[in-house]
């Protein structure tokens, strides 16, 4: 029976290689991702036997990638880690992947990843207790006191997560603000939302919107708006009022029991 299998990885070469290499090999190819929340998207939609998943991608990489699966409890494939950095391979290892594959890929190590791949489907093999216990492990190391970098007025500043008051785009350009009448705005050097949500305490900031990721620390006030819906009034020295998007609402309403 063929495998089926999800590719995940920000460059269109490298997929099509890949691609290619696996039609070729016994192995459906169900769909493609270009990043981290593709490949969630994609695992919980097509379910495939093989996922795999490039380890450095932009905003959400490889091993958060798994640990949001395994937050949203999804059940696990098999993982294949590729990357065109051997220093890498050890950490797949740590999270139990089956195997790993460098660039540019190679027919028979491709080969060799999908016969163990099968070899664990066969014997029934699916994601264990280690997996979880590893990834938890590698959150648990990330420094609880991150520095966040603020490009201001010709200046490189550096500000603690914890008073950082919110975070917005537009035009693929991230503002950041810290709370208080002495705080300061100035641009992130992450290229979305989802990658400094990456540096921060989940438990403590919240994508209130598609365009806006607040401190929840920071919220002075939740206003009522029309047709049921919210704006939150943070507390920085402007006090901006933040949309919250209709999905976010029963998020808000469990923040603040509304």
């Amino acid at each position: 029976m063929p495998l089926s299998a999800v590719i995940v990885d920000d460059e269109q070469l490298a997929r099509d290689e890949l691609a290619y290499l696996l039609n070729h090999s016994e192995v459906n190819v169900l769909a493609q991702g270009k990043n981290g929340l593709d490949a969630i998207n994609l695992v919980r939609e097509h379910n495939p036997d093989l996922l795999f998943l490039d380890v450095q991608m932009p905003g959400l990489d490889g091993f958060g990638v798994i640990k949001k699966l395994l937050d949203r409890k999804v059940p696990l494939p098999q993982i294949v880690f590729a990357t065109a950095f051997d220093q890498y391979a050890v950490k797949a290892f740590e999270v139990n992947a089956v195997d790993y594959i460098l660039k540019p890929f190679d027919k028979k190590r491709v080969a060799q990843s999908i016969e163990k791949a099968r070899a664990k489907l066969d014997a029934g093999a699916g994601s264990d207790e280690k997996l979880e216990n590893l990834v938890r492990k590698l959150e648990s190391q990330k420094p609880s006191t991150a520095k966040i970098l603020i490009k201001a007025a010709g200046r490189l500043l550096l500000a603690d997560a914890k008073d950082i008051c919110f975070a917005t785009i537009e035009d693929g350009v991230i503002t950041v603000t810290t709370s208080g009448h002495a705080g300061m705005e100035g641009q992130s050097n992450c290229r979305t939302l989802e990658e400094l949500f990456e540096n921060l305490d989940a438990s403590q900031f919240w994508r209130a919107h598609r365009s806006f990721l607040v401190n929840i620390n920071h919220i002075r006030e939740v206003v009522p708006w029309f047709k049921s819906s919210y704006q939150l009034r943070m507390d920085d020295r402007k006090q901006t009022e933040i949309p919250v998007s209709r999905a976010q609402t029963r998020r808000l309403r469990e923040l603040v029991n509304l």
